[in-house]
């Protein structure tokens, strides 16, 4: 899911600084973005397609995308998407194959604050959170819990699907393959009329599920039931990450495709006609792009945008295409990221003495007054050969808020600190239900992976986004129309392997 940083189109001159343009052979493919949706896509048409096809991967800014760190004193931080769920197949067979390693976990405890106290804490003792929660909130936290399984079992489906070379033409009839009905109208309800619908009560809701959808997505209850659900399953045990970064996974999958990197912004993708010897013409994708001051531009079969076509974000304009690529433009929520290396100001969350207060991690309600989502303390990607321990209170925190803090707000919550670096950037969609999905099948052969977000934005979405956009490039090109859209596929497969 990259980030771009795309500057803003310029007017293309006649030939102005134009590269002669290529005219690879037949079922050439591009990529456009070069984070884990692009890598994946690349990895997974490798696999499609074959050594003989060549490969052009387009990104403007630095391989990973939104999957990027941040420096503190010589150490890197994730300041992108950070975790990755025990159940997401696509990420764990990544890091398998391509020989990384899985970064030590660290132990936390954390809290939810109002505002005005913290109306939970976590403790070290498993039976003491139970005993709290139970206190607070009946037995709605085990209900909760058993919610979410049923919806991951669900979801579940996909690893099958695709292991089968099953494909979907656009997000809804994934989503529907999945979970039927009940899905799409997750995808189209807010969380909110989702969970008071299935009797959770208000104070559970505010206090436990509010935080939890703000340190993950930047918003509250009004999004919408299925993202609601993933974001609650990233707070469960055994969450993971990349040693080195997770970054690591996308250079190490563009690595594995041989795909062929090339630094630049896309301007336009513009379809072209040629005519063949037979006299039939086929259709073809000219992708312009900018590197430096230079336009530049090559010939492609297939095209894969794997950016978010938000103006913002990648400004692709698409020429000559006839029907016209459908206009639209996902929203995305602007958030700050902010590491600063200090001793936290803890009579801000608790009237505890400083050396009492055991909190590694701090969620929030949905109070205006508050200026920040979330913060906790964060270890480096990498640790180092020699860890220095920490004797003088202070740590790196992570910070996430709307906005960009300001020295006053930073020295609210930090005693004192040592340096403080920010990264505003989009993270992930706005949501507001009901979702329209962006198409996936723009035409003929050119498609678009991130409409996967609407349903929900994470790196193993990404991954599942990639690996059915690659299919459905493969089977449309070969004309397997019967390896796309096929209803009642749970049911088909499940009989194939009893017949087995």
């Amino acid at each position: 899911m990259p980030l771009q940083r795309r500057a803003p189109a310029r007017t293309m001159k006649p030939r102005d600084k134009m590269a002669e343009s290529r005219e690879p052979g037949s079922r050439q493919p591009a990529i456009v973005g070069a984070g884990i949706g692009g890598t994946s896509a690349a990895y997974y048409l490798r696999q499609k397609f074959g050594g003989s096809v060549k490969i052009d991967l387009f990104e403007r800014g630095e391989v990973g995308g939104r999957l990027a760190t941040l420096t503190v004193e010589g150490q890197e931080y994730e300041s992108g998407g950070s975790v990755i769920h025990p159940l997401n197949l696509h990420m764990k067979r990544f890091v398998k194959d391509l020989g990384l390693s899985v970064a030590k976990d660290d132990d936390s405890l954390m809290g939810v604050y109002n505002g005005e106290k913290l109306v939970f804490e976590e403790s070290r003792w498993f039976i003491i959170n139970m005993i709290k929660l139970v206190w607070h909130y009946g037995l709605q936290f085990l209900r909760l819990h058993m919610w979410v399984e049923d919806i991951l079992d669900k979801f579940m489906r996909i690893y099958r699907y695709q292991s089968h070379d099953y494909a979907f033409s656009s997000v809804e009839k994934l989503m529907h393959a999945l979970g039927g009905d009940g899905f799409l109208q997750m995808l189209n309800g807010t969380l909110l009329e989702t969970l008071e619908k299935a009797g959770f009560s208000e104070k559970f809701l505010n206090e436990i599920v509010t935080p939890v959808m703000r340190v993950n997505y930047g918003q509250s209850l009004s999004i919408n039931g299925f993202v609601g659900a993933v974001s609650l399953a990233g707070v469960e045990s055994g969450l993971w990450a990349v040693e080195g970064g997770n970054k690591l996974v996308c250079s190490g999958l563009l690595q594995a495709s041989k795909g062929n990197l090339i630094p630049g912004s896309v301007m336009y993708i513009v379809e072209k006609t040629k005519s063949k010897h037979t006299g039939r013409p086929t259709k073809r994708y000219e992708v312009v792009y900018q590197t430096g001051s230079e336009v530049h531009s090559g010939f492609y079969d297939i095209v894969l945008v794997a950016t978010p076509l938000n103006r913002k974000m990648s400004n692709i304009t698409f020429l000559n295409f006839d029907p016209a690529v459908e206009e639209f433009h996902q929203h995305y929520k602007h958030i700050v990221t902010t590491l600063v290396k200090g001793e936290l100001n803890t009579t801000i969350f608790s009237a505890r003495a400083l050396n009492k207060f055991d909190l590694t991690a701090v969620l929030t309600t949905d109070n205006p007054d508050l200026f920040i989502n979330s913060i906790g303390i964060v270890s480096p990607v990498r640790e180092p050969d020699t860890p220095e321990p920490t004797t003088d209170g202070t740590h790196v925190w992570k910070i996430f808020s709307e906005d960009t803090l300001s020295k006053r707000q930073i020295l609210k919550l930090f005693l004192s600190y040592d340096y403080a670096v920010k990264k505003p950037w989009l993270a992930y969609p706005q949501y507001k239900p009901p979702e329209k999905c962006p198409s996936i099948v723009l035409h003929d052969h050119l498609y678009y992976l991130n409409g996967i977000e609407c349903a929900a934005s994470a790196m193993e979405m990404s991954a599942i986004g990639a690996h059915n956009a690659a299919l459905l490039a493969y089977h449309r090109w070969n004309g397997h129309t019967d390896m796309v859209d096929q209803e009642g596929l749970y049911e088909k497969l499940k009989t194939e392997l009893r017949d087995l």
